[in-house]
């Protein structure tokens, strides 16, 4: 069964290899796409996964795979691993960029789907679940763009609804500034930049996330229960403790479980 939450156990550490590594992107050391890790161990687990961020290493517990990383594994390859293959795991690097892709979108029409929209998704739903799991080659000629382009359409459709009446600052460039006095309830933050900006105690309550930029964002104390369209990585980027109210389907991330 296809599950949208990682299990590094059930993956052959695909992130640690197909995905480049970029010192102003959270990195310790640089890496080019398709070169494992140096933390990698011979059973594909990190060596230093309890102290990543000690080791400099922030933008690996910022990234999340959706499930993509297991499900490419032991669905769409059988359990095979990249070591195994002939192009040295080319093709199934590229095979999980895409899953990773359809997943993330899953993640985002079912939130929509949990308020309700249901039968109006339930068909776009299908046809982006339906190609996870073809064959890798049929995997590749997906067209994301399109895909992309039907399912931000329904997300909007879905947000206006939600939020009925409510300010605009999708796209805004709101950098490290300080929005605790601003009511932002049924605002539209898509896309927003939010890096280092202080939203202590804001009560986000149907407020659309989708694609905000949520680094070092300061949100202890805030209210998130109700935000629309946030997703993990999100919250992992952010800057939290365990005073902020989350959604339920999200996971409170363990860099805050000191705060």
């Amino acid at each position: 069964m296809t599950t949208l939450e990682p299990d590094c156990t059930r993956c052959v550490g695909l992130c640690c290899v197909a995905l480049p590594f970029r010192p102003s992107h959270g990195f310790a050391f640089p890496k080019d796409a398709g070169e494992p890790c140096r933390h990698l161990g011979t059973s594909y687990g990190c060596g230093i996964h309890a102290s990543l961020r000690e080791a400099g290493m922030s933008g690996c517990t910022a990234y999340e795979c959706f499930g993509a990383g297991q499900h490419v594994t032991q669905v769409v390859y059988g359990g095979a691993s990249w070591r195994d293959s002939a192009d040295g795991g080319a093709e199934m690097f590229a095979v999980f960029a895409v899953v990773q892709r359809l997943h993330e979108m899953l993640v985002l029409l079912d939130q929509a789907s949990a308020l309700g929209f249901e039968a109006e998704l339930d068909s776009l739903r299908e046809e982006v679940f339906g190609r996870t799991s073809l064959a890798p080659a049929e995997i590749l000629d997906t067209d994301l763009d399109r895909l992309a382009a039907l399912v931000g359409e329904q997300l909007r459709g879905v947000s206006r609804a939600v939020r009925g009446g409510g300010p605009s600052y999708a796209g805004n460039d709101l950098v490290g500034q300080d929005l605790r006095s601003t009511d932002l309830a049924r605002a539209d933050l898509r896309g927003a930049l939010l890096i280092a900006a202080d939203l202590r105690d804001a009560v986000l309550d149907r407020t659309d996330l989708l694609g905000a930029d949520l680094r070092d964002t300061e949100l202890s104390g805030a209210d998130l229960s109700t935000a629309l369209f946030l997703t993990q990585p999100q919250l992992n980027s952010a800057r939290g403790s365990s005073s902020t109210i989350l959604p339920s389907h999200l996971r409170r991330p363990l860099a805050w479980l000191a705060g």
